[in-house]
This record gives structure tokens, sequence and C-alpha cells, in this order.
């Protein structure tokens, strides 16, 4: 795989993901949407956007021998979980913000009340989702992986991290502070992504738990990188640099195990230092 080509990696396992959610949440029929909370899931989860999570979740099954179509049902049901969360995190209550990725937010399209039940929907069906398919966790791991995207969406992952985020404000003051705030409310979903993903590729709970680890580390980094694109947290910008070079170090160590089945989770660290690079080099990355 020397000539691995993230670029093509990246579209083709984009692409399985959008095909398998646009599966998941079918067209309304008519007297079958209450409120319009089956168009509105749609809208939320459809409307675009990179597919980061399931893109891991994929590249750790397929590091320990899986296939796609074994990561598909984890990978949906994070991105179904993150769709949600962008959904609450855009209500006035939160960020307030009236556009996302082009189009209106979905409480401005579909109004407040709807946008809450949609989060809560899309975090229900996540976990249906995660469960049912035909493929993915063996049935008997499904526990453990209920119990690992418990952990890293709710209280101690994602919503905790949101908390802080509210709490602590623009302008954090340390490194160390930013970067809890990062492992939680982005770390956690991609944590999940790699054990989610070792879980349906069959993987033995040491590789879980290693490749969990991956996932985090990614997550601390890419939120790095998108501060430094965004400039956010300016004061902590070369220090954070640091970080980025650091935390995508130890994914490739743990990457590097897997020899070429771990390419695509080698080829995520890089993308990474170089989306980071770019972003202080002033180049525009949108």
């Amino acid at each position: 795989m020397s000539d691995f080509n993230l670029e093509s990696y990246l579209a083709q396992r984009q692409a399985a993901t959008n095909a398998a959610l646009d599966a998941l949440l079918p067209e309304p029929r008519d007297g079958q949407d209450p409120g319009r909370l089956r168009e509105a899931m749609r809208y939320a989860v459809l409307i675009g956007g990179k597919r980061m999570r399931p893109v891991l979740t994929i590249a750790a099954c397929e590091a320990v021998g899986g296939e796609v179509s074994h990561a598909l049902p984890a990978g949906c049901a994070l991105e179904l979980i993150h769709a949600y969360s962008l959904v609450h995190d855009d209500l006035p209550a939160m960020d307030n913000d009236v556009e996302r990725r082009g189009k209106p937010t979905v409480h401005v399209e579909f109004g407040e009340g709807n946008a809450i039940l949609v989060g809560d929907a899309l975090l229900t069906e996540a976990f249906r989702v995660l469960v049912s398919g035909e493929v993915g966790i063996p049935r008997s791991l499904v526990a453990h992986a209920v119990t690992l995207l418990s952990r890293h969406a709710g209280i101690d992952g994602m919503v905790g991290g949101q908390a802080m985020d509210l709490e602590a404000g623009q302008d954090i003051p340390s490194l160390d502070l930013l970067e809890q705030v990062h492992a939680l409310k982005t770390g956690g979903l991609f944590a999940a992504a790699g054990g989610l993903g070792a879980l349906s590729g069959g993987a033995d709970l040491d590789t879980v738990a290693k490749l969990e680890r991956f996932g985090l580390a990614f997550g601390v980094a890419f939120q790095h990188a998108d501060d430094i694109l965004d400039d956010d947290q300016p004061a902590l910008r070369e220090a954070a640099a640091v970080r980025i070079r650091e935390l995508t170090d130890e994914c490739r160590e743990i990457a590097a195990a897997f020899a070429d089945a771990g390419r695509p989770l080698q080829a995520l660290a890089d993308w990474t230092d170089e989306r980071a690079a770019r972003a202080r080099a002033g180049e525009d990355l949108a």
C-alpha cells in the first residue's frame, strides 16, 4: 500500500456512508411524519459534512481485518449522534447559529421545538442502528459496544465537553483546560469510532482499547487543527501546534502495529498534521 491515496479512500468511504445514511433515513410517506420530524432528521444528517467519524470507524475496522460493510452500522450510529449534537448546538440557547453548511439550521427551517425533538430522535435512532444490523458488532459484544458509545457520547464524553465549553467560553486560558474540552467534546466520538470500528472487525478487547486511544488522540489533534483553521484560541495557537504533532505521532505509532492494514489510519494522522501546517501558513482550506 505504498501508493495509498487518501483522497480516493476518503471519497469511497464517504460515499458508502452517505448511501447507508440515505437508506436509514428514507423519505417520509404522506401522513407518516408527525411534525415533519422524519423530514427534519434527513435534513440534519444529509445536509453535508466530511463524515470523518464514520471514516475513522471504517479505517479501524479494516485495520483489524474487517470490511467496510461491517463498520457501517457503527459509523452511521456515530454520524447520527454527531448530527444531533450539531442540531442542539445550533439552538438559540446554545450557539444560536442560523446557518450551517450554507443552509438554514434545523431550528430555523423546522422550528425550535422540532429541532429539540429531532436531536432526541437521532440520538435514540443511533443506538438502534448500532445493534440491529445484519453485520457489524458481534452479538456477544453488543453490551460492550453500547457501554462504550454511551460513555463517549454522554456526560463523560461529548455532552460533558459541551458543558465545559459553555462554562469556559472563548479564550480558554490554558492548554490543559482546552485539551480537556477537546478530549470530551470532539475526542469522545472519535474515540468511540476507533473502538467501535475495532469491535465491528472482530478485534479482541486489548486491540479495541488501542484503537479507542487512537481515536481520542486523533480527535484532539483534529480539533486543535480546526482551532488554527478558524483562528480560535489564538493565544494557545503555538502550543496547540506542538501538541498536534505529539498526538499524531502517537496515532502513527498505534497504526504502525497494523502494518499495511493500518495505512489509512497513518494517512489520517498525516492529513491532520498537514491540515494544521497549511492553516498556520495562511492557506485557504475551505
